[in-house]
């Protein structure tokens, strides 16, 4: 009778498994969504019934299994690199001209394929069956995800069939198909919670949920682009891609093997144009020499492949009406004018609002309402207005104007020299009390969790609190007797602000708010002058004796502590017990590699916060800073480093990636 269950389930799982690929992957489905879950709940019945035929690979692990408690960091065999990336045809021909220089008469050709906005990750099979996935991460090192992973529906969890090599390694793109994130926004907003911005960011979130449950719900999709085993060598990657697609995995239609650069061009100007007909999103179109034998031959610079490049698209634009222009008060007191548009869906999204930055920028453009504006995405996630659609609009002769008030308060708008902001002067103007707060409790000042942005409205809007002090005065009776406030939720809020005592004084001195002092910042203050004391006392020419602390900030900072206001509140926090003296030990380990070194971390650091980060270079004798300069000993890089790693390399500054920052402080952690 055993014998008959298990040959029961694996003829489930195998079937099962076969249905999944011809939905998922060849669009071929052979029965109804209800024959299959009814085939999906008798393996399920059959699994809980007789627990010693577990597989974790089992199709019912589709759904998603227990939430996992964290993530461990799984290092790659071979890096993961990013790509070199141009929006320039011109550089196209460039790249083409340095391949055709390193591999002088040896005929080769180019492989072009879809660049999918979405999540790099890492599969490793063995004997068939799915042992790991992992996220890009540093390039070096990321995290596992594979419970995740296998809740992905066109995944393959195990292989049959046709003969596949003992171990070997799919890379691809993780991503949320258009329509997936359409129904998901709307889920969000019927449950009167906060949209998604776009598809990508939502996938990355998505992929570190510690719930697979929630994961399995959300559609993702994958797409292999890259197969890599010891045993199978083919000559190209076409090839490869030919044999992982033979073997189950999902490998997009929209390829080409091109034998000149002109078809290459034809294949990038077809699928810009067809982006849009797309069911996913796209940023571009890589290129890759085809031949693998070549391919090693033009080999790797520090960062990127020299044998593929990625020809970007230009930022999607759309065509809508300006309906009105608004204007937004910041914590600061800065006072943003808002563009008001009929809504637009634009890469992903629906747009109804963009920035217009500042009065200048209107001008400049020659914006007012009742104009069509064309709209893009700055690197297809901001919104944002570029210019008059002249087809449809003549540029404005007579531009919007910024009003003499502030819209929230009526109090005096004011411009400080050359700036081009305007301010609201009067501390006492309800967006700049919510916007204090709610940095006051954001992760990196006092992170004061159950403080979000609706709960400081109803704080604010209740009367409750009228500054940052009144927090610590809150009691657990006067929260619980607020709207959509419970006890249980008053007490923890309650208790979280209570905790927020015992943060350090750099991230209260963070927490204040001070125009242009960051955390990084106010870790320099904190270190230098100890005090809150001596950091009011002290002259901007005494602040800009401080390294790392410029003219602006030391300007901003005493115009900051010779407020009446702001001294009101120091000292009123003071009273509630904050911590307003360093207390951190000065003591450093001697003979580091950091030791007088200045490093700068730029990107999203996997296996520690950035603070942590920034800490133990302290604790080593070094000092960590938020510029590149020539005066920067290391930059460290980590996911999505930007324009600090491209500067440090222009400036001949060492790079390390956040594996070889690991290993270097190891010895001394």
């Amino acid at each position: 009778m055993s014998s008959d269950i298990k040959s029961r389930i694996e003829q489930l799982r195998e079937e099962l498994n076969r249905h999944t690929y011809l939905y998922y992957v060849a669009a071929t489905p052979e029965i109804g969504d209800e024959q299959f879950d009814f085939l999906l709940k008798e393996l399920e019945s059959l699994e809980k019934e007789n627990p010693e035929f577990d597989d974790p690979l089992s199709p019912t692990r589709r759904v998603g299994g227990e939430p996992v408690k964290g993530f461990v960091t799984v290092n790659h065999p071979k890096p993961m690199l990013s790509l070199a990336n141009t929006y320039s045809q011109a550089e196209i021909e460039d790249f083409d001209k340095r391949v055709r220089d390193s591999l002088g008469d040896k005929p080769f050709q180019y492989h072009c394929e879809l660049k999918f906005d979405g999540v790099a990750v890492r599969l490793e099979y063995e004997n068939g069956r799915l042992k790991l996935a992992a996220t890009r991460g540093d390039g070096v090192s990321g995290d596992d995800i594979t419970e995740n992973v296998k809740t992905i529906r066109n995944v393959p969890l195990t292989l049959s069939g046709q003969k596949f090599p003992e171990k070997f390694e799919v890379r691809g793109e993780i991503l949320m198909p258009l329509e997936a994130f359409r129904k998901l926004n709307e889920s969000q907003t019927e449950a009167g919670d906060k949209t998604f911005a776009n598809p990508r960011n939502t996938t990355s979130g998505t992929l570190k949920l510690q719930d697979s449950k929630i994961v399995a719900k959300r559609n993702l999709q994958f797409f292999a682009y890259y197969f890599e085993s010891e045993t199978e060598n083919l000559n190209t990657h076409s090839a490869n891609l030919d044999f992982i697609s033979s073997l189950g995995f999902p490998v997009y239609s929209a390829r080409k093997v091109c034998n000149s650069l002109a078809e290459v061009e034809k294949f990038i100007s077809e699928w810009e144009e067809k982006r849009e007909s797309l069911p996913f999103e796209i940023d571009g179109v890589v290129i890759k020499v085809d031949q693998i034998n070549l391919q090693e031959e033009l080999g790797f610079t520090s960062k990127v492949p020299r044998w593929a490049i990625a020809r970007k698209f230009a930022a999607r634009q759309a065509s809508t009406l300006l309906k009105e222009i608004i204007l937004q008060v910041g914590r600061t007191g800065a006072v943003t004018p808002v563009a008001v548009l009929e809504p637009v869906f634009l890469a992903g999204s629906t747009i109804s609002r963009a920035t217009l930055h500042n009065e200048d920028e209107i001008r400049r453009k020659k914006l007012a309402p009742g104009l069509f504006v064309l709209i893009e995405k700055g690197g297809d996630v901001i919104p944002k207005v570029v210019s008059v659609d002249e087809s449809k609009s003549k540029p404005s002769d007579s531009p919007w104007k910024m009003p003499d008030t502030c819209p929230e308060c009526e109090s005096t708008l004011v411009k400080e020299g050359e700036d081009a902001v305007y301010r609201c002067a009067n501390p006492d103007c309800p967006p700049q009390i919510r916007g204090r707060i709610e940095h006051f409790a954001s992760r990196d000042a006092l992170n004061i969790e159950g403080l979000g942005e609706s709960v400081v409205d109803l704080l604010v809007s209740s009367g409750l609190v009228h500054d940052v002090d009144d927090l610590f005065s809150l009691t657990t009776e006067q929260l619980a007797s607020l709207e959509r406030m419970g006890e249980k939720s008053a007490s923890n809020l309650v208790n979280s602000i209570s905790a927020a005592k015992e943060q350090p004084f750099s991230k209260v001195l963070f927490a204040l708010g001070i125009r242009h002092v960051g955390a990084n910042g106010a870790k320099v203050l904190a270190r230098n002058l100890k005090t809150i004391s001596a950091i009011q006392n002290a002259t901007q020419e005494e602040l800009t004796r401080i390294n790392e602390i410029g003219e602006t900030t030391a300007a901003s900072i005493v115009s900051w502590f010779g407020n009446e206001y702001n001294c009101n509140i120091i000292n009123r926090l003071t009273h509630a017990g904050l911590q307003f003296e360093d207390f951190s030990s000065t003591e450093t380990v001697a003979g580091s590699p950091f030791t007088g070194k200045t490093v700068v971390f730029t990107g999203t650091l996997e296996t520690m916060k950035r603070d942590e980060a920034e800490t133990l270079i302290e604790k080593l004798g070094g000092k960590s800073s938020g510029s590149v300069s020539k005066k920067t000993h290391f930059v460290v890089t980590g996911a999505d480093a930007g324009s600090k790693a491209a500067k440090a390399s222009e400036l001949g500054v060492p790079i390390l990636t956040e594996a070889q920052f690991r290993e270097m402080i190891l010895p001394y952690v």
